[in-house]
């Protein structure tokens, strides 16, 4: 299944292991993110390093599988679906990942749960993956 990852589960899972961390390592999922994905990470990192529970040293080297998890798609690549994805996306601050959805015609991971109040793109918390995943 082909999704695209919103910052706050990144967040989730560099903070804490567990089921989200086991979506998406899983081989079912395949992740893509607008590239503001790691700069906003970077925008948070000193916050997350405070509150995960992972040494720093492995903290480091697990946002490079991450990365490596995660394929990034730049900006001018679904700069066409911008104008729709303003029309529909309830967060002006979430218009990338609409826009990206709406390009590779595929969901939305998030757990902001009003992002799912529009009808064109499917959004999924990681709850219903979990149940979806059977984790």
């Amino acid at each position: 299944m082909d999704l695209v990852i919103d910052a706050n589960i990144l967040f989730a899972v560099s903070i804490k292991s567990g089921k989200t961390e086991d979506l998406v390592f899983s081989e079912c999922i395949h992740l893509f993110a607008p590239e503001f994905l790691f700069e906003e990470f970077e925008k948070y990192k000193e916050y997350i390093l405070s509150k995960t529970k992972r040494p720093s040293e492995d903290f480091h080297r697990f946002l490079e599988i991450l990365e490596s998890k995660i394929t990034i798609i730049p900006n001018d690549e679904f700069q066409e679906f911008v104008e729709y994805a303003k029309e529909i996306c309830p967060d002006p601050n979430d218009l990338d990942y609409f826009a990206l959805a709406l390009k590779l015609n595929c969901p939305i991971w998030t757990n902001e749960t009003r992002l799912g109040k529009q009808s064109t793109v499917k959004v999924y918390t990681t709850k219903e993956l979990i149940v979806m995943f059977r984790l």
